[in-house]
């Protein structure tokens, strides 16, 4: 399952944490890993912990820098991995994070929709072609259950309370998976679950960046990962398309978050907010 030799595999969110987690396990699974991160220091660094293991050198990885609160640099990292890669085995869309208040992005969004789900949305589908034959994993949340997500709305009206729009933006990423695999016959989609992680996420926020520091019991980001690799090793054959996964297993999200007709409205918003 972890041999991934010959494998072009992409993974966003891998300064740290899991995504970084997940790249280390593909590289030393042989896999030519490629790392996107918005913070350049840290993404330097982190190309040269996955350099180190990986155990093929006809297969270095290499790292792309993007701020995916800018639809403009997805489109131009877009730009960049289809020219530099014929094929792309797997696309972890795994960058994400929590906001403790409103901000509007460049492109006039609400700031946690994007980075969760428009970005890699817009990246996803810029990449279609090279993903023929591959897997799509989407790192999503058991939070999606008290997200409200309103395809009609995707700026999320009204009070701003941080763990209902993270959950929103969660959901989104399960219903984007489910119908990619309905759209998308030539690619499988999957999202899952990683656990409460113990991580930067959240930094932003005093409350919950404090909770990631301390409380006891947290998942390392290695367990967090697990699910994604496996995701990307495992044989179609055991895996259902556009399923959702927590522990390796596939389970039912929340009501929302299979609804194929929420699924199909949230396809066409995204479409159109970034100008697909």
């Amino acid at each position: 399952m972890n041999d991934f030799t010959g494998r072009t595999i992409v993974v966003t969110g891998a300064n740290s944490g899991i995504g970084l987690a997940a790249a280390k396990a593909f590289a030393r699974g042989g896999a030519r890993v490629v790392l996107v991160g918005r913070d350049q220091t840290r993404l330097d660094d982190a190309l040269a912990l996955v350099s180190s293991l990986s155990p093929n050198p006809a297969a270095a990885p290499a790292a792309f820098r993007a701020d995916f609160a800018i639809l403009d640099e997805v489109r131009k990292l877009a730009a960049a991995l289809n020219d530099a890669y014929p094929s792309i085995d797997v696309l972890a869309n795994n960058a994400g994070g929590s906001f403790a208040r409103r901000t509007t992005t460049v492109d006039g969004f609400e700031l946690t929709i994007q980075v969760n789900h428009l970005a890699p949305f817009l990246l996803t589908n810029l990449l279609r072609a090279r993903l023929a034959g591959g897997r799509i994993i989407n790192t999503a949340s058991d939070a999606h259950s008290v997200g409200r997500l309103d395809p009609a709305n995707l700026n999320y009206a009204g009070r701003f309370r941080t763990f209902p729009v993270y959950g929103a933006s969660k959901q989104a990423n399960i219903l984007f998976a489910a119908e990619l695999a309905r759209r998308w016959p030539e690619i499988n989609a999957y999202s899952y679950h990683p656990g409460v992680v113990r991580t930067r996420f959240g930094r932003e926020s005093i409350v919950v960046s404090t909770f990631y520091k301390v409380m006891p019991g947290l998942r390392t980001p290695t367990e967090g990962a697990d699910t994604m690799v496996w995701l990307a090793g495992t044989a179609l054959t055991e895996l259902e398309d556009g399923g959702y996964y927590v522990d390796r297993r596939r389970r039912s999200p929340s009501a929302a978050a299979a609804d194929p007709a929420k699924a199909d409205a949230l396809w066409s918003a995204s479409e159109a907010a970034v100008g697909l």
